[in-house]
């Protein structure tokens, strides 16, 4: 007993993940009694919410016919789980008085504190004011945390810095390939990791390698000068994103950068390449979270595509300034080409995140934008419907969080990057540069 914690889990930690009650090993997880209340409110809908709302419930309902789920019921990992109900006004504390669903879960802790005082016992909460509660009273209050893979500052970059001998510059591009061997004192690379060669004599001579995990060597980028409709990169890290997004080899490309930097006029520029031009994929399919930044507008009306337009309007701006580029580079014998077309052809599609689970998706281009705001297992559900054929582009800003209860190393994009980058079918880079104007990269850096 000495060495178990209790842990009591506050409702919001359910609702972001339903198997966190096994994720904590051999120690105690006790579960207020108001929080199955609070559950039983979510659990309508067709929301991650609801269904794991639901998921928790019917675990729960497993357990239960265990034994006495009050007194506590073994997990599979040596643990207990417990449902507790503690009144709070029984305490002599006017901090606990009003009945909230807050004091209730509080009151469980403390309770749990007064009863195990040789043990560590920790409030599990993603609301930030009632872990702040919570140490009011002296009770060790902490984020779950299971879904975070790394400190946001020591994400995965995807690019490297490293000084060389000019003749391994040299040997890159004239064979196309370097074996990284060669190279003294390089630190651990990734599949599709970059590295920018520099020369160590102190020349401006410099390389552009990926390292393929495929056939173990670096390669010099495809076209670091193709124009893609209309689009040329800006820095150096555009450059990359463009070469990732080309890469037929590559399936799934994360790129995460600041409001800007290109993340998704690049990405649709390589989809509309890939898909129109080129006709390697059947269509562009394009969807962001519906989560809004202030107060919601509320139910929408029209059709699917009506629904969803003020959501993937940032989307569709970027389109018609790609198509004006196209129609304008295009002979005049060109017809003129506009987005409600693409669309129309089916060459477009509008896709609501809400519906795609249990679908398959084969030889398409998928763009998912704003991915900052879709937990782990939400980023799992939409990964796993790609098919055959496909690849899948995941963009956000990990410091433009609008869901409550993720942050930049709890988000589904931040846990792909981390989780991917020893995958030879994925690549990543991480803009810094802002380019939609002097204006927006002060405002980014500043504000």
């Amino acid at each position: 007993m000495e060495n178990k914690k209790f842990f009591v889990l506050d409702t919001n930690v359910l609702l972001h993940d339903a198997q966190s009650i096994f994720k904590f090993e051999d120690n105690f997880v006790v579960i207020p009694l108001i929080v199955i209340e609070e559950l039983d409110t979510f659990k309508k809908g067709e929301g991650e919410l609801a269904r794991n709302s639901r998921q928790v419930s019917r675990y729960l309902d497993e357990l239960r016919i265990k034994g006495d789920i009050s007194k506590g019921i073994p997990l599979e990992r040596g643990g207990i789980l417990k449902v507790d109900v503690e009144n709070h006004k029984d305490f002599n504390l006017d901090f606990l008085k009003e009945a909230t669903p807050d004091n209730k879960i509080i009151g469980v802790a403390y309770k749990e504190k007064l009863n195990n005082t040789e043990s560590d016992v920790i409030l599990v909460s993603k609301d930030t004011n009632l872990r702040i509660k919570a140490n009011v009273l002296s009770i060790t209050a902490q984020d779950y945390e299971s879904d975070k893979v790394v400190e946001f500052d020591s994400m995965y970059k995807g690019i490297l810095v490293h000084h060389v001998e000019g003749s391994i510059i040299d040997l890159l591009y004239r064979n196309k390939e370097v074996d990284p061997t060669l190279i003294l004192d390089l630190p651990k690379i990734y599949p599709n990791q970059y590295l920018v060669l520099k020369n160590n004599g102190g020349t401006s001579q410099r390389g552009i390698a990926r390292f393929d995990g495929k056939r173990n060597k670096l390669v010099p980028l495809i076209d670091s000068n193709k124009v893609v409709w209309g689009i040329k990169p800006k820095n150096l890290e555009q450059t990359i994103a463009f070469d990732l997004l080309l890469n037929d080899d590559i399936k799934l490309v994360t790129l995460v950068g600041h409001a800007g930097t290109g993340k998704t006029l690049c990405s649709l520029a390589a989809g509309l390449q890939k898909s129109l031009d080129e006709q390697l994929y059947k269509k562009l399919i394009v969807s962001r979270p519906i989560i809004p930044m202030g107060k919601d507008l509320g139910y929408l009306p029209g059709d699917v595509n009506e629904k969803m337009s003020p959501w993937l309007k940032p989307i569709f701006d970027n389109i018609e300034f790609l198509i004006s580029g196209h129609n304008n580079s295009s002979s005049e014998d060109s017809p003129t080409m506009k987005g409600s077309d693409l669309i129309a052809q089916g060459m477009l599609e509008v896709e609501p995140l809400t519906y795609i689970r249990g679908r398959s998706i084969p030889n398409q281009i998928m763009l998912l934008d704003e991915c900052q705001n879709l937990s782990a297992h939400e980023i799992k559900t939409i990964i796993t419907r790609v098919g055959e054929g496909t690849k899948i582009i995941l963009t956000g800003d990990c410091d433009q969080i609008d869901n409550p209860y993720l942050d930049s190393v709890s988000n589904g994009l931040t846990y792909v990057v981390e989780k991917f980058k020893d995958q030879v079918i994925a690549g990543h880079i991480t803009l810094i540069k802002g380019e939609r104007s002097e204006l927006a990269e002060i405002a980014s850096n500043i504000l």
